[in-house]
């Protein structure tokens, strides 16, 4: 009987341990996305505003992925010592998510300042020319958010690309996809995209910034549920160590 009980406990620790490479490839996939998503939007945002949570958040699921070879390691050799470090790494874990929330909020509630405050400069030294990263950058926010101008399309009248272009007329970024023939003419407001792209910006940004902090306080919310669960049912630290990890019955692991 007492062999079965270990035998289901190993069994229940090895599977929780695939359960913990599985959310460690979750928290670099997160963490992977803001990194390729904020490329097409760094000239509007300082780098680390959004660089520095998604690093921890990857940094997170790489403790994750050890956590995991050391918990199979302690639990096929049957390590007491082995278990005790695995609760030591996802206790760093847990407090590099709390990390991750704390930072994603606070750098959240910078965005739209910001934005604000880069957004006027970027048109200013828009010029047309795909050689430009500032052309590149706007050109590619109009069309991926559908926005022309900072508040509206009437903006363009603003710039200097505007003024030394002399064809009344916004970049061709501001057109509508399913209008045909389309040349950014400000005579054709009807062609053009009439929302300005600044809040939608503003809004982007705040999106990635909430895909890292949702993930993170998830993780951390269910690894301080588990925690919790272990000391209330089981004062024998052993059989903590088995509940914190998904058993709630059975012999404990042998030193």
């Amino acid at each position: 009987m007492g062999h079965c009980g270990i035998t289901s406990s190993k069994t229940a620790l090895v599977f929780l341990n695939l359960i913990f490479w599985a959310a460690a490839g979750v928290l670099c996939y997160v963490g992977a996305y803001v990194f390729i998503t904020y490329d097409d939007y760094d000239h509007f945002f300082e780098d680390v505003y959004t660089l520095i949570p998604a690093v921890t958040i990857i940094a997170a699921g790489a403790l994750l992925f050890v956590i995991g070879l050391i918990g199979c390691c302690a639990t096929v050799r049957e390590s007491y010592c082995g278990l005790t470090t695995f609760v030591v790494i996802l206790l760093l874990v847990f407090m590099t998510e709390v990390a991750v929330v704390v930072l994603g909020y606070v750098y959240r509630a910078k965005v739209e300042d910001e934005v604000n405050t880069t957004i006027q400069k970027i048109y200013d030294e828009y010029n047309g020319t795909n050689s430009n990263a500032q052309s590149r950058a706007i050109d590619y926010v109009q069309r991926q958010l559908q926005c022309c101008g900072i508040h509206t399309y009437t903006d363009w009248q603003n710039t200097h690309w505007y003024e030394e272009s002399k064809n009344n007329s916004v970049p061709i970024s501001c057109c509508k996809t399913n209008v045909v023939g389309c040349t950014g003419s400000l005579t054709r407001p009807e062609d053009l995209y009439p929302e300005g792209c600044e809040a939608l910006v503003v809004s982007k940004l705040k999106e990635i910034m909430m895909y890292v902090i949702w993930t993170a306080l998830t993780f951390a919310c269910a690894q301080l549920v588990r925690k919790y669960e272990g000391e209330i049912l089981h004062s024998d630290q052993a059989q903590t160590l088995l509940v914190m990890y998904g058993v709630s019955g059975g012999q404990g692991i042998s030193s």
